[in-house]
């Protein structure tokens, strides 16, 4: 059985969609465990199903705009919901953590209660992003680092490909560097060091520069850059699809015949919404860390928040942190600063 702690207090909609997401989980995965830290008075009458599920009473909630996440980590670790949560894989108590709180007093307690892998330098978000062919493709870092360096983009890159195998089943899969142009030449300092290195490894396929106009149908399966640029990129992404969405309902409502053409295109219209939605992921795994910590989006509902624990499930089963851990320890020297 694979143990999964649940932060059941983070999040817009806490604690009620996070239980029931767990609860929808336990139904439709056999080998798990789930584990919810939160107020256990509040918890209590809303598990109409305790099959496999244990509550650890933890009733501080770390607000979603907390200035200073460290501190808040640190004053709070025995009483907040997502620090005890994340001592529970220090602890050896759960073997990974689903999230939909605070990013920045995530990242923070990750580091903190988590801790990285011995020789990772630097973590990275990576959510998986929809795109035009259907495929899935790994968006890193965004948000986890505003300035990097080149070396730790290898190292997460690395990661990423691992995940991209035994996750997304991607054979093979491609990295390619986010940029303001597809020549070598384009960009700041940082990429144009960030292409020298990746044209030169083994580690992976390197398949240059892609155009932020490409994202939603890029020529690769991974696409990196630093954590400002990669989160102005996914924020871009989720702002245009819901503008997009709003103008379609609104061009479409605005005539008799519209409304014919958009009650005989529901079914589609219902598909397109689903092959944007977040929910339909899980969440964005944090890289880098001994443990997966799998950060679920804030307004994650019961499905969404199912989707988290799943693929904090899967991830157990693959052993994808176990691989690049075992990859650290034997080729240190391809990682270290010059």
């Amino acid at each position: 059985m694979f143990r999964i702690a649940v932060d059941a207090m983070g999040g817009d909609f806490a604690p009620k969609e996070q239980i029931a997401g767990a609860m929808m989980a336990i139904r439709n995965i056999p080998d798990i465990e789930i584990i919810l830290y939160g107020d256990e008075q509040v918890i209590r009458p809303l598990l109409t199903n305790p099959e496999r599920i244990s509550i650890v009473h933890a009733p501080f909630v770390i607000p979603m705009g907390e200035k200073n996440p460290i501190q808040a980590i640190k004053s709070n670790k025995d009483t907040s919901s997502m620090a005890r949560a994340l001592q529970s894989l220090r602890n050896e108590e759960a073997d990974a953590v689903v999230s939909s709180g605070a990013t920045q007093a995530l990242i923070a307690g990750a580091h903190i209660l988590v801790r990285r892998m011995q020789g990772f330098k630097r973590t990275a978000i990576a959510p998986v992003i929809p795109s035009v062919s259907g495929k899935p493709t790994i968006l890193l870092d965004s948000g986890a680092n505003i300035s990097i360096k080149p070396e730790f983009m290898l190292q997460q890159a690395y990661f990423a490909k691992i995940y991209a195998e035994e996750i997304l089943n991607v054979e093979n899969p491609r990295v390619g560097l986010i940029n303001i142009g597809t020549e070598p030449g384009k960009g700041r300092e940082l990429d144009h060091e960030a292409y020298a290195l990746f044209s030169s490894t083994d580690l992976f396929e390197f398949y240059g520069n892609v155009e932020p106009k490409e994202i939603l149908d890029p020529p690769c399966d991974i696409l990196i850059s630093d954590g400002f640029t990669a989160n102005i990129v996914m924020k871009t992404i989720e702002g245009t699809a819901k503008g997009m969405g709003k103008l379609l309902k609104k061009h479409l409502t605005s005539t008799f015949f519209g409304k014919i053409g958009a009650l005989l295109a529901k079914k589609n219209l219902n598909d397109f919404k689903k092959s944007i939605s977040a929910e339909e992921i899980g969440g964005a795994v944090i890289y880098g860390l001994y443990k997966p910590v799998i950060k679920a989006q804030g307004a994650s509902k019961e499905f969404g928040f199912y989707n988290g624990i799943r693929q904090a499930a899967n991830i157990c089963r693959t052993g994808v942190f176990e691989k690049v851990k075992q990859y650290l320890d034997t080729n240190q020297k391809e990682f270290e600063d010059e």
